[in-house]
């Protein structure tokens, strides 16, 4: 746990008991402040108790004794409209904080040389997390993972001089972290997701964009080029530090791409990295075989990770040996079993349409399980890889709509759940070679599981039945019954 400072013997308000939100509570009380908690929900609240901490109604708080709201990232700041407990904080003149404003500020007094990276993105963004925690941890280096995957980033070890925190940040999160200011900032994409929460594609941007807003000229920024948002932030990055000076208007920019070759960054070819500087190109790596970083968004992602380790002074001979070695990431493309040649994946982190891009490109003949609840948009970005879906399997509150979308250019069925889905999609695919079932759902998953986590768990707990039931009659040595 990592104490947060500054509030010694202060009353700082906690709304939001999930994982993030006890962790805050505890690390607040660590540093010596008096922390009211509350939460809407009574399991929660009854949660917090068990645990020891102190719960305040806070609708019925008197805000003038109050230093801070910390508020959990799920809750809303201002879209679709500011919750109840935001609009009295604000009234009482009173800020809205969260748990990575409380770690900036944790980080800032811890008087260490702990560095920073920090990374961000619609898609992509928990592979490259644990891509880079990886490769350090590889090279020797005190990794500490965490933020928005994994470990709450206040339940990370506290810091020392060689520590290296490694986090994840959400747009909820940035929205509520103003003095958020990591070493290394990486943002790898944008694409329409979350709008309900920030009112809009252009409020999303921005927020994503908060992430470079207080570096300094010792700092750097990873730039994803090959998402056109990306791009452009990226370039007017570079015309401000043009019109300012590099060292003292920023961060030093490094683009990195997965498309095209480039005069100054990191870029993939042909499943090769590159690394282009002061007109010099090295070759840094060759992925192309390793199966955790198959497809161009890894492509894209192992370009990131590298820029991101490569400005820590990590050698790139063992960077290249630790990508060779990187295990993959939960849920995000994960090979869960193969029987009798067809390849069962776990996609179910790909909570929306470009996310399941990513895989859908990646395979050639597939049975797709999809549907959950649906984003804004639907599937219909997704039409240019329908000819290589073999058939869909439609499940949760999207399988109307989406049935809708694919009518008349892909079979598809109605399977309701994802248990029969997977039943379904095997039994269709035994006799195809090369086959793959690919859960990526393209949705949330709140109507039918708790969590992305959950949803991935149950289709790797599905297959393995299958595996179970493939081995069973070979065990049996042909016995009558």
């Amino acid at each position: 746990m990592i104490p947060v400072p500054g509030f010694e013997n202060k009353r700082v308000a906690m709304f939001g008991l999930g994982r993030t939100g006890l962790g805050v509570a505890r690390a607040l009380e660590a540093g010596g402040a008096t922390v009211l908690c509350w939460d809407d929900g009574d399991a929660r609240r009854e949660e917090a108790a068990q645990e020891g901490l102190r719960l305040d109604d806070l609708y019925a708080a008197d805000w003038s004794s109050i230093e801070a709201l910390v508020l959990s990232p799920g809750v809303p700041l201002t879209h679709p409209k500011p919750h109840p407990l935001v609009l009295a904080a604000k009234k009482a003149g009173i800020p809205v904080i969260g748990d990575m404003e409380l770690f900036q500020r944790a980080l800032d007094a811890s008087g260490t040389r702990a560095r920073m990276i920090a990374i961000t993105g619609t898609n992509g963004k928990s592979t490259t997390t644990a891509l880079i925690g990886h490769l350090i941890r590889h090279a020797g280096g005190n990794a500490q993972v965490g933020g928005n995957i994994g470990r709450a980033v206040l339940d990370l070890d506290p810091p020392e001089d060689q520590t290296v925190y490694v986090i994840e940040i959400s747009s909820y999160q940035l929205d509520l972290a103003p003095g958020f200011r990591p070493d290394v900032a990486v943002l790898l994409n944008i694409t329409p997701d979350h709008l309900d929460r920030h009112g809009s594609f252009e409020n999303y941007v921005t927020v994503k964009d908060r992430i470079f807003a207080n570096q300094t000229g010792r700092g750097y920024a990873v730039f994803g080029i090959d998402s056109e948002p990306v791009a452009r932030l990226c370039t007017s990055r570079c015309g401000q530090q043009a019109a300012s000076g590099s060292q003292e208007g920023g961060p030093k920019v490094i683009p990195v791409s997965a498309r095209k070759a480039l005069g100054r960054g990191v870029y993939v070819l042909g499943g090769k990295i590159y690394h282009s500087r002061s007109s010099r190109v090295e070759e840094a790596a060759d992925i192309s075989g390793v199966s955790t970083l198959q497809g161009a968004h890894n492509w894209e992602n192992a370009a990131a990770a590298f820029a991101a380790v490569r400005v820590l002074g990590i050698d790139p001979g063992r960077i290249a040996e630790g990508l060779q070695r990187f295990p993959g990431l939960a849920h995000r493309m994960e090979q869960v079993a193969e029987i009798d040649g067809v390849r069962f994946v776990n996609d179910s982190k790909a909570t929306n349409a470009d996310a399941a891009a990513r895989a859908l490109s990646t395979y050639d003949r597939i049975y797709w399980i999809a549907g959950g609840v649906p984003k804004t948009g639907g599937i219909e970005s997704l039409d240019a890889y329908f000819p290589k879906i073999a058939k869909a399997y439609l499940i949760g509150a999207a399988a109307q709509d989406f049935a809708g979308t694919l009518d008349g250019k892909v079979r598809h069925t109605l399977s309701g759940t994802l248990e029969e889905a997977v039943v379904q999609a095997a039994h269709d695919a035994a006799s195809d070679e090369s086959a793959v079932v690919l859960l990526s759902p393209a949705c949330a998953s709140f109507d039918q599981f708790k969590d992305f986590e959950v949803r991935g768990d149950a289709f790797r707990t599905a297959v393995k039945a299958l595996v179970s039931q493939k081995e069973t009659p070979a065990q049996g040595g042909g016995a009558a019954a």
